[in-house]
């Protein structure tokens, strides 16, 4: 049986083995609703859901706002705030300005995070992303001093590789990486992983129906004009032949999942929870329904010889296309 709550490293704080991802809830991957993604917010509170995964950046500001309005009055300590910052958008939207991670800037994003999400403290902060023009240790090093004033509870960091958290380790305890990992996204399988765990790093996995392709029919694919010509269209898993080739695989997850009595996306979530005690899956969720499901699937008994037979029939390697465009490809320093 997968445990209902995980440790997130060996200093980092214990959370449940479900966290709500909440960037969808701020029109990322389609039309969403403020007042259902605030329902939604109480929905898995209510439901023993505790870890809460946002960014600065999610809808220029928008996301915090909205989960500060959604936390109002709930205990401080019923839940873990795990906030990203840094992430430079135009006014269109696009991420046309990489990461700022300086000291000077990790102060100031901090202080716009704690306002929008009317709070006095953050559990977990991040930088979004490395930024190659800022060494690790003066972006840790600044946090840390966010930490001893009591600003921040615990550092973590996202899409990093090996040499990254060991000089960031050194600098301070990380409680947790923030990285993709699900059936069709493996890379952390080769060296991160271990090396998170040498170090004594938790993984909050996010990405586990990699944006929809688990979980969703090829008619629903060509039904869902927000996913076909907005958010996906330049997604390479979501292009060409790439599409059905994924779906394709997707596919051979179905006996696997009614077997289990799960649905595909339940199974999905169930393979990353049974990952490890050290694994968190961030689901997102902008609808109540989405809830209930999701906190069955990291129940679900999922044993050694289910993840074998997963594995055998979504190999590492199989799925065609990269996890992000070649623009932001180059940009992850966990690709490296």
């Amino acid at each position: 049986m997968t445990p209902t709550t995980k440790k997130l490293g060996s200093t980092g704080p214990r959370v449940g083995a479900i966290g709500l991802g909440a960037m969808g809830m701020s029109g990322a991957y389609g039309r969403s609703d403020d007042a259902e993604a605030v329902r939604t917010v109480h929905a898995a509170l209510d439901a023993g859901v505790t870890l809460i995964d946002t960014g600065d950046f999610y809808g220029f500001g928008h996301n915090e706002l909205l989960l500060g309005r959604a936390l109002r009055g709930r205990d401080r300590d019923d839940y873990v705030l795990s906030v990203k910052f840094g992430g430079m958008r135009d006014p269109g939207g696009a991420l046309a300005g990489g990461f700022d991670a300086r000291p000077a800037a990790v102060a100031n994003f901090l202080g716009y995070s704690l306002t929008r999400l009317g709070v006095d403290h953050l559990d977990i902060y991040r930088p979004g992303r490395l930024d190659p023009d800022v060494p690790i240790e003066d972006t840790v090093g600044a946090i840390a001093g966010l930490v001893e004033r009591g600003y921040v509870r615990y550092i973590g960091l996202s899409e990093v590789g090996p040499e990254t958290l060991r000089r960031a380790a050194a600098v301070h305890p990380i409680s947790d990486l923030q990285i993709e990992y699900s059936v069709l996204s493996r890379g952390i399988e080769d060296g991160i992983l271990d090396t998170c765990r040498e170090l004594g790093i938790g993984i909050t996995a996010y990405g586990v129906l990699s944006r929809g392709l688990i979980g969703s029919t090829r008619r629903e694919f060509e039904a869902d004009g927000d996913r076909q010509q907005g958010s996906h269209s330049a997604w390479p898993r979501f292009q060409g032949s790439n599409l059905g080739h994924n779906l394709d695989l997707v596919s051979r997850l179905d006996p696997i999942a009614a077997r289990h009595g799960l649905t595909v996306a339940q199974l999905a979530i169930a393979w990353v929870a049974a990952q490890g005690d050290d694994i968190a899956a961030l689901v997102g969720m902008k609808r109540v329904a989405r809830v209930a499901p999701a906190i069955d699937a990291a129940a679900a008994a999922f044993g050694r010889a289910d993840l074998a037979e997963l594995d055998a029939a979504v190999p590492a390697d199989a799925v065609a296309g990269t996890r992000y465009p070649e623009a932001l490809m180059s940009a992850l320093d966990s690709e490296r």
